[in-house]
């Protein structure tokens, strides 16, 4: 018995080695395929979920099971005083919500964070949490503080097809096919619990730059303060299948932003690579969370 437990789900991008190394656990996220269901990185691969997509199979999220992840708990509560379970933000999903009202079936050992983050801003408040903890913080403590520094986190996309957003409803065909003729790449913006259109622009090289701007805008304006503390990272998304481009992007990245470290490249969880495609790059950045 001792410090709290990190649990989180695998929308943050941790892999279950990963999770290993990292001293967590991860839930694996539930994805039905075809009416069959897969838990991610458990029976499915990333290489596997991007074929399956790309054969047009029915691809639909889920969320964990009440009772699996009720047994989980327990199991790790006869290790660990408390745990700090870390979800998906709760305006991308109804896992969070959940979450919470198991939570109250434990008396306070199960602190639900509200974290409003998702892949790798998720993954860096999991970062977050670890040295919280290590640093004496108690399970309580460290959802306190991570829902205050919640949304000190920004993610633009740019999406390489169109086809996804067509067939998720949120842009309409004769839209899709306009802009597949244009060779339009959609740049999209995740802040807290949206996932919105940012803007639309001809060709990769295009949507690289709206995105470096975008991201430049929000250093010297939302997060200027944390820029010059030096609390601002940085992290490079891509489908798994698109790691050759990250690895350029990557290097953009860090001549645009030479005094912020850029601390992964990251494959984008199954569950936003779901609603928009293959073939996708995205910067993100995330504030360090302070315990004070």
């Amino acid at each position: 018995m001792g410090k709290a437990a990190i649990i989180t789900d695998s929308n943050s991008g941790i892999t279950q080695e990963q999770a290993k190394q990292m001293g967590i656990q991860v839930v694996p996220m539930p994805f039905f395929i075809d009416d069959v269901v897969y838990y991610e990185d458990i029976d499915l691969s990333q290489e596997e979920f991007y074929r399956r997509l790309g054969e047009d199979a029915s691809v639909a999220t889920s969320q964990p099971s009440p009772a699996d992840l009720m047994d989980l708990w327990e199991k790790t509560l006869m290790q660990y005083d408390s745990i700090v379970h870390i979800p998906m933000s709760s305006g991308l999903s109804n896992s969070c919500e959940t979450a919470m009202g198991l939570a109250k079936e434990f008396n306070g050992r199960v602190q639900v964070v509200d974290n409003k983050r998702i892949s790798v801003t998720q993954k860096q408040s999991v970062r977050d949490a670890i040295a919280l903890v290590n640093a004496g913080k108690s399970a309580a403590e460290v959802k306190e503080i991570l829902e205050r520094e919640a949304l000190q986190s920004s993610i633009y996309v740019m999406v390489d097809t169109l086809k996804y957003l067509k067939k998720g409803g949120r842009i309409t065909p004769a839209a899709a096919m306009i802009g597949t003729v244009l060779s339009l790449k959609p740049v999209l913006q995740i802040q807290g619990d949206k996932l919105d259109a940012y803007t639309k622009v001809r060709g990769q090289k295009q949507a690289k730059k709206a995105m470096l701007d975008a991201m430049q805008k929000d250093m010297e304006t939302r997060f200027a303060d944390a820029v010059k503390k030096g609390d601002m990272v940085l992290h490079v998304v891509s489908a798994a299948t698109n790691r050759d481009a990250a690895e350029v992007f990557y290097k953009e990245v860090e001549e645009r932003f030479p005094n912020i470290p850029v601390v992964d490249i990251d494959a984008i969880s199954l569950s936003v690579a779901c609603h928009i495609g293959p073939g996708i790059l995205a910067i993100a950045c995330s504030k360090k969370a302070d315990a004070f």
